[in-house]
């Protein structure tokens, strides 16, 4: 009975709290010069929820104009490439990106089936016809491993 009452008022207090995660950012090559900065990543809900919408939100700064290109992402799990996906950088931000502050965000839908854990994410930014990478940057995230969690963020 004393554990129902622990789960039932730690679930309430993370209903209750902030669902917003920031996340620290490392870029793929420490000493590139980028033409895109990444300052930071937030993640809402945090951790994420299996089955739920998670989104994530880039906040980065272009030295230059951009007017379109790729996104290329990866997702490794314990070391292991588990999922790759290209999108066109215009479905996620507003094109042309004016050199100055913008935000990327991506939303997905985790399968129920997602093992629980911390994964790393790497995300490559591409130029429309050059191919110039123009940021590369990894964060972990981490997938919620007790079933309240979906219960305290619905």
């Amino acid at each position: 009975m004393a554990v129902l009452r622990f789960l039932f008022a730690l679930s309430f207090l993370l209903s209750t709290s902030a669902l917003t995660q920031a996340t620290d950012v490392h870029y793929c090559d420490k000493k590139g010069d980028y033409d895109v900065k990444v300052s930071g990543v937030e993640i809402s809900p945090y951790p994420i929820v299996k089955g739920k919408p998670a989104t994530f939100s880039i906040s980065a700064s272009a030295g230059k104009a951009v007017s379109g290109g790729k996104l290329v992402i990866d997702v490794s799990y314990f070391g292991f490439h588990i999922y790759s996906e290209t999108d066109d950088i215009c479905g996620k931000t507003s094109c042309p990106i004016s050199s100055g502050d913008f935000i990327i965000s991506h939303s997905q839908v985790l399968p129920g089936f997602t093992p629980p854990g911390t994964y790393t994410l790497k995300m490559t930014m591409l130029e429309d016809g050059s191919n110039d990478q123009l940021t590369c940057i990894t964060f972990d995230f981490s997938i919620g491993f007790f079933p309240f969690e979906a219960i305290a963020y619905n």
